[in-house]
């Protein structure tokens, strides 16, 4: 396990229960509408700071999670899939890598084809028995609760690169960070008013 966790490149990662809980809110004109945990995003932008690649396949589409990753920096989105495992392979030639550099992260069955076919497959901690059964890890978050995060860490601990992403918040400069557009940007504050 530790020997495949250390060669990944590219994290793949499923959105309706990965980086979200799995609720679907729609409002009364229809329009989809996601939450987002803010811990993951922090996630992939440690990832990508440090070389990583980030891939999101869903089988849902809408505008709110193309925002977020848009936030993030993420260029690979496959929304709409209806075969995760084509899109992986896909995902992992448009990076460079071989399938066997690849995590996916999932929580349900539409998710099993692409955890069977990347080198590192992860599932969440409130996954479905069977996607928990082929993970190699398992989060001890539940989906859009920090999971994406906590695997980053994992891969990067696994890797010998945790001290990396720590020396990001060494400097003075550090409270006032915050993950954006792939990377740490740093935020002013503006005085107050009396």
């Amino acid at each position: 396990m530790t020997v495949r966790a250390a060669s990944i490149r590219l994290l793949c990662l499923d959105v309706d229960g990965v980086l979200t809980d799995g609720t679907v809110q729609l409002d009364d004109l229809g329009h989809e509408t996601k939450r987002f945990n803010v811990r993951d995003g922090l996630g992939i932008s440690l990832w990508k700071r440090l070389g990583g690649e980030v891939a999101v396949i869903t089988g849902r589409s809408g505008l709110a999670v193309r925002h977020r990753l848009e936030e993030l920096g993420v260029r690979h989105l496959y929304s709409g899939s209806k075969n995760k495992f084509d899109d992986i392979r896909d995902a992992a030639n448009a990076c460079g890598v071989p399938l066997s550099a690849v995590a996916f992260v999932g929580d349900d069955l539409p998710d099993l084809p692409a955890m069977r076919a990347c080198g590192y497959p992860v599932a969440v901690h409130d996954a479905a028995a069977e996607v928990r059964a082929v993970a190699s890890f398992v989060t001890t978050a539940c989906g859009g609760h920090g999971a994406v995060r906590e695997v980053v860490e994992h891969l990067l601990r696994t890797q010998n690169r945790w001290n990396e992403a720590l020396a990001m918040f060494d400097s003075p400069s550090a409270p006032g960070t915050r993950a954006g557009s792939g990377g740490v940007q740093h935020e002013q504050q503006q005085p107050q008013s009396t």
